[in-house]
């Protein structure tokens, strides 16, 4: 329309500045501090939407710098304040997160929030519109309950707004100006899900190949049914993680970045994912075998309490993150019911060790050239690098000398054709190790080393290599001399 730009502009809050539902997160804040505010929670909605709100909000506080916002929306806003168009935020949030909002963006000339006994949503959005600034306003929103408040308004700003929705409302309203994220939902969702995570539910076929069981089907099958249900498991852990992590995620350069800390994925469809996806894991699991399941919500119980206790400890964290990854192998042992080798697990917890501590190290390196001190939510300090450097490299050196009493072990020569062969295995894992330690000191490391294995050539290479060695000292008989 003609004088649209000299329309007031009323913004709504959730879904549309901020992709975020902050009632939602409050709620998720408090039940993180304790399950058993869950009682509280169910308690207080039977006083009504509005006092429910009130009563989040007395216990949890909302840092309006720590949300996310549309930027793109944001940047605008901000053209139209310098051109002198008033600007209003109204929300169905309580005045507490309204207020910080405000104190965080000094962008409004006027807030509109849910206040005691009305919760400012829909209808009662409206009136409250109307009884602020008149009838004429263009409203910023993101569809359902917006569409009420649009009826009533002169023209629309759409943010996100669904096809059907957008439909209905271009033929009810003048639309401003609309506004798009760029990344469909599938990609969002598998990013959540973090499917190329399941790269380290690879370790479940390690007890396959060094039991050299490997052109047995049956149990090829197993691992199979091990891999998907570990997966499922491990998805639905990192969604469940990632939405009790929301504000250390934000406070890190990428993981800011990920769905449910940038606001992108709806919080409570995350829970429901997650609960979908244990489930599932679980009934694939009972195809495996019960001692499966058993191994496999053991690794759930474990990684919950990193998730939600553990990774806030300095050095608990990492030797945590090292049992988990010796737990998947011993789960795929558990899974074709063979014997699990002491020196297999001897030398994995060591190895993972030094890979947990090369996430970590690669973690402070990215905080101390942020100019921060250490870790938000976690008990390291920048400073901490000088004693986990060479604990990490420690490690990796450990479990090459683990490996190579392996080699020197009567076992060993019963078992492999050309033992002697290993060594050359050794030397590999000595340069993959070497090398995995290289790229974090030049700051190349991804935040996960096991996934940058799989994408680094050189790792490839070598990992292959001491793969092809193992198999061949197995079964190809070599004479070596011995001066």
């Amino acid at each position: 329309m003609a004088d649209g730009d000299a329309l007031p502009l009323v913004v709504d809050l959730d879904g549309t500045l901020t992709p975020a539902d902050t009632l939602v997160e409050s709620i998720v804040v408090l039940l993180r501090r304790s399950p058993l505010n869950l009682f509280r929670l169910i308690l207080w909605l039977f006083g009504g939407r509005a006092d429910f709100k009130r009563a989040v909000a007395r216990h949890v506080t909302v840092d309006g710098a720590a949300l996310p916002y549309n930027q793109p929306l944001l940047a605008w806003l901000r053209e139209q304040k310098a051109q002198g168009r008033r600007i209003i935020l109204a929300t169905a949030a309580h005045g507490s997160i309204a207020e910080q909002v405000q104190r965080h963006l000094g962008l409004f000339d006027l807030l509109i929030s849910t206040a005691d006994g009305e919760n400012m949503k829909g209808r009662a959005k409206l009136a409250a519109i109307h009884a602020a600034i008149g009838d004429r306003f263009a409203y910023v929103g993101n569809g359902g309950p917006d569409m009420q408040v649009w009826a009533g308004s002169d023209a629309a700003i759409a943010v996100d707004v669904p096809a059907g929705e957008l439909r209905r409302l271009r033929a009810a309203v003048p639309i401003e100006r609309e506004f798009r994220s760029g990344e469909g939902r599938l990609g969002l969702w598998l990013r959540a899900l973090r499917v190329h995570q399941w790269t380290k539910n690879a370790l479940l076929f390690v007890p396959l190949l060094t039991a050299f069981s490997f052109l047995d089907i049956g149990k090829t099958i197993d691992v199979l049914l091990a891999f998907v249900a570990f997966s499922l498991v491990a998805s639905a852990s990192y969604v469940l993680n990632d939405i009790v992590d929301l504000e250390n995620d934000r406070a890190h350069p990428r993981k800011s970045e990920r769905p449910f800390a940038s606001g992108r994925l709806p919080l409570l469809h995350g829970v429901a994912l997650a609960i979908a996806g244990l489930v599932a894991g679980v009934l694939v699991a009972t195809a495996v075998s019960w001692a499966f399941v058993l191994m496999l919500l053991s690794y759930l119980a474990l990684t919950s309490a990193y998730s939600w206790t553990l990774k806030q400890y300095v050095l608990i964290d990492v030797l945590t993150l090292s049992l988990l990854y010796s737990w998947r192998i011993m789960a795929g042992a558990v899974a074709i019911d063979v014997r699990l080798s002491s020196w297999l697990l001897a030398f994995s917890v060591f190895v993972f060790l030094s890979l947990a501590l090369i996430k970590r190290c690669t973690e402070l390196l990215v905080a101390q050239g942020s100019g921060r001190a250490g870790l938000r939510g976690r008990d390291y300090r920048t400073t901490d690098l000088a004693v986990l450097w060479p604990l990490g490299a420690g490690s990796a050196l450990s479990s090459v000398v683990i490996f190579g009493l392996f080699i020197s072990s009567p076992e060993t020569a019963g078992r492999y054709a050309s033992p002697e062969l290993l060594w050359l295995a050794a030397f590999g894992l000595i340069y993959w190790l070497g090398r995995m330690w290289v790229k974090t000191s030049r700051g190349e490391m991804h935040d996960d080393p096991i996934v940058y294995s799989f994408k680094d050539r050189g790792s490839r290479i070598a990992l292959a290599g001491i793969i092809a060695v193992m198999i061949a000292a197995r079964f190809v008989h070599v004479v070596v001399l011995h001066g």
